[in-house]
């Protein structure tokens, strides 16, 4: 599965939100929490995500929008939840 690709593949993954937007499990969005994004550009960030889903974005996945946060980010951002 994807959110189980991204957990293996990105360091540290503390949460991780995957949805299917079509239904048909090629469309997805996602939210990535993972303090190994600290001090990395949204281009590094964005090559992590997409090694770790390796040969599923070029076959599978047909569409992926995602969000990649630190803990600290995250927690600003949502108020706390995790």
């Amino acid at each position: 599965t994807v959110e189980q690709r991204i957990r293996e593949g990105v360091e540290g993954v503390s949460h991780v939100e995957v949805k299917d937007l079509t239904g048909t499990k090629d469309h997805y969005e996602a939210v990535i929490v993972s303090p190994v994004f600290e001090g990395k550009s949204r281009v590094n960030q964005q090559r992590m995500v997409f090694a770790a889903l390796g040969e599923l974005m070029s076959g599978p996945i047909h569409a992926l929008t995602f969000k990649t946060y630190t803990p600290e980010t995250w927690t600003a951002k949502s108020g706390g939840e995790s």
